[in-house]
Order: C-alpha cells, then structure tokens, then sequence
C-alpha cells in the first residue's frame, strides 16, 4: 500500500470514532432531558438527511478539489455541529449537521482510493479501510458509553476552567465536548493527505446542470449489469444496519434492562464480527467474486429475527459477533465492486455520491419508518422482526436478479467479470 493510505485511515478512524461517540452521546442527551421516546430513532434519519439532499453535489465537490482539503472541511463541520448540541441547539438538528459534514467527507474518503491504488487493490484496501472503520465504531461506541457512564462523567464534570463558565452541566454534555478533540484530530490528518495524480474536474456553478449530471450518473449505476446488484446490496446492508444500532439500543433496554452504557458494549461486540468478517472477505475473496456472497445477506437476515428469542447476555454476546460477521463479509466485497463499477462509469467522488445518495436514502427511509412506528407505540422486538424479514426477502430478490443477469445479459456479465479480473488501473 502507499503511504498516503496510512495517513488516510487514521483520518478515517479520528472522524468515525467521533461519529459513534457522538452518537451515543446524542442517545443519552435526549433520555436525560426528557425528549419524545421516537426523538432518538429519528437520530439516524436527521444524520442520513443531508446525503440525500446534498448528493448532487458533494460528489461533484469532491472530483474538483484535492480530497484531502474537502475531507478537512467537512470535519470542521461536524465540530460546528458538535458545538450547536453543547451550547444548547437541539440535538436533532445538531446532529443533522454532523450528517452534513459526513455526507461531504465520504465521497472523498472513499474517492481518494481509486485515485490512490490499483483496482486489484481495492478489495484489499476496502478490508482495511472497513475494518479500520469498524475498529473505531467499536471503540468509538464503547468510548461514547463511557463518556456518559457516571465514573468517567463525575471526572469530567469536576473539572472547571479558571474565570470562565463553561455551561457543561450534564454526562453527555461532558461526552461531546471531549469528543469535539477527536474531529480536530481527525482534521489535523487530513491535511498530511497527499494530493493524486488525478486530474481535477472543474465544479459548475449551474445546479440544475450537478441535479442533472448526478440523475445521469445515479441512472448508468443502476443499469450496469454489474453495478446494480453490488448497489441494491450495499443500499439494503447500510440502510438497515444504520438503524439496527439504534435498535440494539431499545432492545438492550427491553431484553436485558441495559443503562446507554451497558448497550454500548453490545453494539460493540456487532461491529467486533463485522470486522472480522471484513478482514476474511478482504483476505479470501477476489473482485470477480464479490456477487458470490449475495446468498449471505438472506442469512443475515434470518439471524437478526433471532435476537428476539435471545434474553441472556452470554447467548446474545456470541449471536452478534456471528451476525457482524456475516455483514462484514457481504459488505466487503459488493462495496469494492460498486467502487470499481463506479470509477470505471464516471469518476471516485461522483460515484461514491451516487452510493451515499442510495445507501442514506435507504436510512432515512428506514429509519422514519422506525421513529414513526415507535411514536405510535411499535416494540424493539417488532421492529427487529419487520427488519429482519425486510432484508431476507430483499437479498432473495437481488440473488434472482443477478441470477437473471447472468442468463439474459451473459456476454454483458462475463464481460463485466473480465474487467475486474484483469484491470490494473
């Protein structure tokens, strides 16, 4: 691997390690001020906001300026963001605009590498970079759960700045504001990022002109042989599993009468298989391959009904090492795909948008479905139970859909195949 890969992955691990504290932080933040039980399934929704709305452009944004500078500026937005929920803005929307700085950062992040490596490298490269991810989702939910935990939260609450009143009264309030340093950690790195060989693409001031270009590009995705499976995949995986951490949330509550912290370890655990299974898909499973793992996701499906007949920590501990694992292993691979696809139709940042703009979509979807159904009074056990038919039924149909590809679209298929078996960009 290059260098520049190294420095991009600790720039990766500063900023999502703060997106899952914060995440947690939000959590309790709302339980402690006595906010609507739905407010806190709506998090994942008012964070997915800004990918769909902005993924005309971000992509755009990011093929017309060196990714290392728009990867610095989206984390000084989610600082911003960071500090509206401190000083009193409310969290919902505080939070949105956390969502607005990861929407700008991911076609970067994920731009950057076909820019950077070699398409034989990128399912190697997604292995690290995903798990890398996963590492800081781990510790970042973890660290979150401490943070707002009455140890660490006694500490940080007793300690005051001479002269100055910083208003910081409250656990998750102590959370965010440590959690602040690791985005500016997380900017410092991206300004050691190199700059690519890549050739920039100018950005155009005329916005129908990006709405109309990204519709194109979001268009060629879906009818590539190959790209559409490998989306529909990836769209359906983050769009359930960005709300299936919530959801671990309430049923730790309901299950296992687990505090936020208490939850926090079992999230943890979901995203210590999901890394596992990363690591083996990046080690064992080729490009051409990728569509080979379809038949996982109707799997993952099944076991994530499951948990509803799971009422001790020790069985549901193992249960959800096994079930990240499963979605690390899918994920892995149909995400190096749809990059290669992507890159190969119209360019790193504008494909990686048109993914994000799917992907968050399927979140924002999902996810006020969930904050919907919860207002009205639905159950952790029932949503576990409509998700986890949901992605059964749905990676039933991709698998038929591949699987009529490859009858109707053959040497379209094969083609396809060749190219990211032999290509060496």
């Amino acid at each position: 691997m290059k260098k520049g890969f190294y420095t991009i992955m600790s720039a990766q691990f500063f900023s999502s390690l703060a997106d899952n504290a914060l995440l947690v932080a939000a959590i309790e933040l709302l339980k402690s001020s006595g906010a609507p039980t739905w407010h806190v399934p709506a998090l994942s929704p008012m964070f997915a906001l800004f990918y769909v709305i902005l993924a005309p452009f971000v992509g755009a944004f990011a093929d017309a300026v060196p990714k290392g500078k728009v990867m610095f500026i989206s984390n000084a937005i989610k600082v911003i963001g960071c500090l509206m929920m401190l000083f009193g803005g409310h969290p919902l929307l505080a939070y949105g605009i956390v969502g607005l700085g990861a929407a700008a950062y991911s076609p970067a992040k994920y731009g950057i590498l076909t820019e950077l490596l070699p398409a034989s490298q990128l399912v190697k490269a997604n292995g690290w970079i995903e798990g890398l991810t996963i590492l800081s989702i781990i510790f970042g939910i973890l660290l979150g759960g401490q943070l707002v935990g009455k140890t660490i939260s006694v500490q940080l609450l007793s300690f005051d700045l001479p002269m100055i009143e910083t208003g910081i009264d409250t656990a998750p309030e102590a959370a965010i504001s440590v959690i602040v340093f690791f985005y500016v950690a997380a900017a410092l790195f991206n300004l050691k990022i190199p700059r690519t060989e890549a050739p920039l693409q100018p950005l155009t001031s005329n916005l129908l002109e990006l709405v109309r270009d990204f519709s194109n590009c979001n268009a060629r995705l879906w009818s590539d042989k190959l790209g559409q499976i490998s989306l529909a995949t990836t769209t359906l995986f983050w769009g359930v599993s960005g709300n299936l951490r919530v959801i671990v949330f309430a049923w730790a509550a309901a299950a296992l009468g687990y505090t936020t912290t208490q939850a926090s370890s079992l999230v943890g655990v979901v995203a210590i298989g999901t890394a596992i299974g990363a690591v083996l898909a990046s080690l064992r499973c080729r490009l051409d391959q990728a569509t080979g793992v379809i038949p996982l996701g109707i799997g993952m499906g099944v076991l994530v009904i499951g948990l509803n007949f799971i009422g001790n920590v020790w069985v549901a501990a193992p249960f959800l090492v096994v079930l990240g694992a499963i979605g690390g292993f899918l994920v892995v691979p149909m995400n190096a795909l749809l990059q290669h696809r992507g890159h190969n139709l119209m360019g790193a940042g504008r494909s990686i948008a048109v993914q994000n703009f799917n992907e968050q979509a399927c979140i924002l979807g999902l996810g006020a479905f969930y904050a919907g159904m919860t207002r009205f009074g639905m159950s952790a056990f029932g949503a576990i139970t409509i998700f986890g038919l949901f992605v059964a039924a749905t990676m039933g149909l991709i698998r038929g859909w591949h699987r009529s590809n490859r009858v109707k679209h053959k040497e379209e298929v094969d083609h396809l195949l060749a190219i990211a078996r032999t290509d060496k960009h």
